[in-house]
């Protein structure tokens, strides 16, 4: 469970741990950015929902985990825990989430277009959970990536992403697919359509 944790040397030294490093940063960048402006367009108590619900959806509605690489990456350089654990827990933490905002809060997921389509995709478990499952397998891949990155100093070593790398690709190929007939479907309810499904 618990991997040795490399120093903070090796993260600037070593290839990957720096990309690792990078993207950590950028990620949370990105996340106070939005954290501000949507404090200052909703307030504060509204603003830190938005961005947390936002957060869940990118959690439960992509295949990649930059959403939890946000609470994986920092756990596991100050403890070792590896980032796998650390991922089902922001799927459980993101879960709770929804299920105080659909239920105590649901106005919330009107505030912005990404929770829209989110409250779209939670609302009918079928065929929309799909998209939920098919990107939780996606996510499992890539936090798996994520720990053999800060296993190894190069690119070069990454023995589990070569092998795996075909399979996780078919399911960012599927994901596509269903989150383009989400979106169109979606979209064309907005419009007051509907496409049979």
């Amino acid at each position: 469970m618990v991997k040795n944790k490399p120093k903070l040397s090796e993260y600037l030294g070593h290839q990957t741990k720096r990309h690792s490093l990078i993207k950590f940063l950028g990620l949370v960048a990105i996340v106070i950015f939005y954290l501000v402006l949507m404090s200052v367009k909703l307030g504060t108590g509204n603003g830190i929902l938005v961005t947390a619900l936002t957060w869940s959806f990118f959690i439960f509605c992509t295949p990649i985990a930059d959403a939890g690489f946000v609470l994986a990456f920092p756990t596991r350089m100050l403890t070792g825990i590896r980032m796998m654990y650390t991922q089902l827990f922001s799927f459980v933490l993101a879960f709770g989430l929804n299920l105080y905002a659909y239920f105590r809060v649901p106005s919330i997921y009107d505030t912005t277009a990404i929770l829209d389509l989110f409250h779209h995709i939670l609302s009918q478990p079928y065929p929309y959970w799909g998209i939920i499952a098919l990107s939780l397998v996606g996510t499992l891949f890539s936090i798996y990536f994520g720990d053999e990155m800060v296993d190894v100093s190069s690119h070069k070593q990454r023995t589990k992403y070569h092998r795996h790398f075909n399979k996780f690709q078919i399911i960012i190929f599927i994901f596509i697919i269903s989150i383009t007939i989400t979106l169109y479907n979606f979209l064309l309810k907005k419009l007051g359509m509907t496409i049979p499904l």
